[in-house]
């Protein structure tokens, strides 16, 4: 029997209905799936019915798009859980197969994965940790995509120190400053105009928003090397965890960001090689 746990779209009444058809196709052929529950906040899964449920689980499926998936990756914090993602929007980088296809996935899964013709893509992630300006932790996180660290206010840069392997680097005039995993580096980093990395590597990619000065370069790190961004000035910044604010900054608050020993398992079905995925997902033609 298969377990298998589904992570909806919030806002999407189709991930509800593709969530009730899974569940009918589970049943009648002895497995089980069930809706984790919707009210539970993805940045505080203390809920004793929702942990217990998701480790009950033998497959994560999540109905939507990129966002949903990385919701879902926040809920399974460090379980070791396969995710499969049906895309409902409108890229889905981290989705596998569209609507369609889903109960032929779903079967394939429970099967195995030499029946079944599955693999699991293993994804880095990073870790990273919030201090204040006395020394206090604000908070900690593991993220598949970015973090980033964004002024508050429209209309004024912040100034940002940037700290690699302990020593200082330099103090960007931003409107932020961003650090990806080599899966993040198509999201917000990219519409920074960062570059474009493989998620077969294991890196760090450090870019900045909008920089007030010449040098506005992408930095891609070793994964051995650690980062710290320290906030400095009088204005106040967010931190911002693949896409959700989590930590307001002010003066002498740093984050330190490190490439975590957890990664995502992602299923996929047969090779795709990722700059094909790239390629169709930007339309992109051969002349």
């Amino acid at each position: 029997m298969t377990r298998v746990a589904m992570v909806l779209h919030r806002q999407e009444p189709l991930a509800r209905e593709l969530a009730a058809t899974a569940s009918k196709w589970l049943q009648s052929h002895g497995h089980t799936g069930w809706i984790l529950d919707e009210s539970a906040d993805p940045e505080s899964v203390a809920e004793n019915a929702t942990r217990h449920m998701i480790d009950d689980a033998d497959l994560v499926l999540s109905l939507g798009g990129d966002g949903t998936m990385l919701r879902a990756v926040r809920l399974l914090a460090d379980r070791e859980i396969p995710l499969l993602g049906i895309n409902l929007g409108q890229l889905g980088y981290l989705t596998e197969v569209e609507r369609h296809d889903m109960i032929d996935a779903i079967e394939r899964f429970t099967r195995g994965p030499d029946a079944g013709g599955w693999t699991l893509d293993s994804r880095m992630m990073l870790d990273v940790s919030c201090l204040d300006a006395q020394g206090e932790l604000v908070g900690s996180w593991s993220l598949l995509n970015e973090v980033s660290v964004e002024k508050s206010e429209p209309g004024e840069s912040i100034r940002l120190l940037l700290h690699i392997d302990g020593a200082p680097f330099t103090t960007y005039a931003t409107d932020g400053l961003i650090v990806s995993t080599p899966t993040g580096s198509t999201a917000y980093s990219l519409s920074a105009r960062g570059p474009v990395i493989s998620p077969r590597h294991r890196a760090m990619l450090v870019t900045p928003v909008a920089p007030h000065q010449l040098f506005d370069r992408s930095l891609v790190l070793d994964p051995s090397e650690s980062v710290v961004i320290e906030l400095g000035g009088h204005r106040s910044a967010i931190v911002v965890i693949d896409g959700s604010p989590v930590a307001s900054l002010v003066e002498g608050a740093t984050i330190t960001c490190r490439p975590s020993n957890r990664t995502a398992r992602f299923v996929r079905f047969g090779h795709r090689p990722y700059h094909q995925i790239l390629k169709a997902k930007f339309r992109l033609t051969d002349r």
